[in-house]
């Protein structure tokens, strides 16, 4: 068969490339090498910034956002036993962000796509891209027992960090960009009430942590670990134990505990991969780029690439002007490169380097200081945090 757009991955990339495509009627063929169940199922973090719940909500996907969804208007940094409140809303002229996780994003562009028509494989293997330098690419693929080919006019890799699209960038015209950290996260979902109506980052000698929501019985919660650590190594109690350590305060605070039924260890990298195109095959979201998640902007970006990019290819099907896909990576890198610097330096900010260097603590200390006292280094945060106007 043919399709415009062959889009490999169902993740919130490809999935929102299909529909935004779909609504100015170009058509194009998902392809996820996992099953509907799982993508819908995974759980997975999610705070929205500004603009990615503002177009979720143009085109026709806020409902449901809207209303299981919590709108955060500040967060806050804890450290030396005191939280101090980064008003988000009242730094950046009423933005916010929206916590809403991953996962429900995937359920309802699942959900859209479905009951327009959309074509979207499940379960498919032996991906392969062909003919990228081509006038008429081709992706090859194994599904429901039997070898399949989709050509089409161009190729949307969305399939995250090991698909098998950005290895299709020749080495000889694309540059790695990329940086391993010496720690990960220890995350739990727990059923408990929220210990907190906003997010806490917390610094701490020990490490850093995290208290998040995801409804108000489930809680997510993180605390810095050794990423080649064991679960097995985390019963409850000690888990518990350490939380408290991290995010203890003199104001009479409690975290509130309960059941942990999910716990997982998940490591820490920045990468960046330029150019994000070769020929016509274009990378979007976390087959591009991948940044720690203590800057929030992991789907954020993803998000930002697709609305690039569908704009770009209805002006070429439309109209066309190739412009748009000419310029589809320098655009997209840009705002890549400032949110990678954002979660470098939260990441730096906020996490123990475990060398147990005082002058680093010092440094870091004096870093969290100044935000909290100077309003323009606070209005800084807080511009990045709930992101930048398309």
């Amino acid at each position: 068969m043919h399709t415009k757009v062959a889009i490999v991955g169902a993740g919130p990339a490809g999935l929102l490339l299909s529909h935004l495509l779909h609504l100015d009627g170009i058509e194009s063929v998902v392809l996820e090498s996992r099953s509907r169940q799982e993508i819908e199922s995974v759980i997975r973090a999610g705070v929205l910034e500004q603009g990615s719940a503002d177009l979720l909500t143009e085109v026709g996907l806020g409902e449901r956002m809207k209303r299981e969804g919590a709108v955060h208007h500040g967060i806050e940094l804890r450290f030396e036993g005191q939280g101090h409140r980064i008003n988000l809303s009242g730094l950046t002229g009423g933005r916010a962000i929206t916590v809403y996780p991953q996962h429900e994003v995937i359920k309802d562009l699942v959900a859209a796509r479905l009951a327009a028509g959309g074509d979207i494989r499940f379960d498919v293997s032996q991906v392969s891209l062909h003919g990228i330098d081509g006038r008429e690419p081709s992706v090859r693929f194994r599904h429901d027992g039997q070898d399949r080919e989709i050509t089409c006019d161009f190729i949307a890799g969305c399939d995250g960090f090991h698909g098998v699209s950005r290895a299709c960038l020749p080495a000889s015209t694309r540059a790695d960009f990329s940086r391993k950290y010496p720690f990960g996260w220890f995350g739990i979902l727990v059923e408990a009430p929220p210990s907190s109506d906003e997010l806490i980052y917390a610094y701490h000698q020990r490490g850093f942590a995290l208290v998040s929501t995801r409804s108000p019985t489930v809680q997510r919660l993180y605390f810095q670990c050794d990423p080649a650590d064991d679960v097995a190594n985390w019963p409850d109690p000690r888990i518990w134990e350490e939380l408290r350590l991290r995010l203890a305060t003199g104001d009479g605070w409690d975290l509130k505990e309960g059941r942990i039924f999910q716990k997982g260890i998940i490591a820490m990298r920045s990468f960046v991969v330029e150019p994000m195109r070769h020929g016509r095959l274009f990378l979007a979201g976390d087959a591009a780029h991948i940044v720690p998640p203590t800057g929030a902007k992991g789907m954020n970006l993803a998000i930002a690439d697709v609305r690039l990019l569908a704009r770009a290819l209805v002006e070429q099907v439309s109209f066309g002007r190739d412009g748009g896909l000419e310029d589809y990576s320098r655009q997209a890198l840009k705002r890549v490169w400032r949110a990678e610097n954002f979660s470098w330096r939260m990441t730096s900010m906020l996490h123990a380097f475990g060398d147990g260097d005082s002058f680093q603590h010092k440094i870091q200390l004096a870093e969290l200081r100044n935000v909290v006292d100077s309003p323009p280094a606070a209005a800084a945060l807080a511009e990045n945090y709930v992101g930048w106007q398309f």
